[in-house]
């Protein structure tokens, strides 16, 4: 199987944390880190062993980091709420999962090569990927009384993003730092909610994963990726309006995503009868970041029953070119992604 099982789990653990379409953008050049090597007599030594794999590794952390990045941040920074609460003594606390029309690299039907990098299409396959969390508004501040309404409200927002260890067959998927990531950030009213005006607001959050490490075995190879971490720093301005039974919210906003992992390896030697193929070759550590922003549009509906609100959301960013070497069948690396949420919130 050579190196699939290096590549495939990289690829394996970026769509599986987030779960608990034409070519991508190409003429992206090999990354300094995955050194070139030589080829004697057909055996390459351990750099030309490695350097195809690193390469793959490198291009499918850039091709999930994104759909990993929008399933995070999500839309409203508090799903279904537009302007501030109304100051101390109002908290409002949700569930909710955020989800993205995602498409997954299909690792295991590409073979990476022993001779050097070599550029490959990695077929794709779409798939819903969730991340569930709570969120929390608590009132600060009610506002400077103008007119109908009042004016620079204020809310705290505290968020928590939920991933558990777990354990698939020879994957094991570790939360070194605990399986809860916290994050925070603040409401600030321009108009709070009256029967005659709607609530308008500008929010600051920030989300992230917990600290991710892997460890994959296939045989006698040995993959770690460590320290895999995706935070999201999201800016909302945000129109909010109750009708009785229903409300309505919608936003507009920029996000920013940093992305970043470690990669080493352990591949041990191949053979074809008594002949040395390649030899037993230790690879990395392998820094794979990327930082990447986008704007993003979303729309929320909610159910105004008695002692909560049932809310939907729905959302879409917009793309960005992010080269690669390798391609894909699926949509680019950088493509706009539609996403969604669905919550129940709870109101003092």
């Amino acid at each position: 199987m050579q190196l699939r099982m290096w590549i495939g789990a990289t690829g394996l653990v970026l769509g599986a944390i987030a779960f608990a379409s034409p070519a991508s953008a190409q003429g992206g050049g090999i990354d300094p880190q995955c050194t070139p090597g030589t080829v004697t007599g057909g055996i390459p030594n351990q750099q030309a062993a490695v350097q195809d794999a690193c390469q793959k590794a490198m291009d499918l952390f850039q091709y999930m980091a994104p759909q990993l990045g929008v399933t995070v941040a999500g839309g409203n920074a508090t799903i279904g709420v537009g302007g501030t609460i109304g100051g101390l003594g109002h908290i409002y606390v949700s569930g909710r999962a955020n989800i993205v029309q995602s498409d997954l690299p299909q690792v295991d039907q590409v073979t990476p090569s022993v001779m050097g990098a070599q550029r490959s299409t990695y077929p794709t396959r779409s798939q819903i990927i969730g991340i569930p969390a709570l969120d929390a508004s608590i009132g600060i501040f009610r506002g400077i009384p103008m007119g109908l309404t009042n004016v620079g409200g204020l809310d705290l927002l505290v968020s928590a993003t939920y991933l558990p260890s777990f354990s698939s067959g020879s994957l094991d998927v570790r939360v070194p730092n605990g399986s809860f990531k916290f994050g925070g950030g603040a409401r600030l009213g321009l108009i709070q909610e009256t029967p005659f005006l709607p609530g308008i607001a500008v929010t600051y959050l920030r989300r992230g994963l917990p600290t991710v490490d892997l460890v994959a075995n296939s045989g006698n190879d040995t993959l770690r990726v460590t320290g895999v971490n995706v935070n999201t720093d999201a800016v909302r301005l945000v129109v909010s309006k109750n009708l009785f039974l229903f409300g309505l919210a919608a936003g507009v906003g920029e996000d920013h995503y940093d992305s970043r992992a470690s990669v080493s390896a352990y591949v041990a030697p191949r053979t074809l009868g008594a002949s040395l193929v390649s030899p037993a070759s230790t690879a990395g550590p392998y820094a794979m970041k990327q930082t990447l922003s986008r704007t993003t549009y979303f729309v929320d509906g909610s159910l105004n029953l008695p002692l909560v609100r049932l809310i939907g959301e729905i959302g879409h960013t917009t793309a960005n070119s992010i080269a690669t070497y390798n391609s894909f069948s699926g949509s680019p690396a950088g493509a706009a992604r539609t996403y969604g949420a669905v919550g129940v919130r709870l109101g003092l």
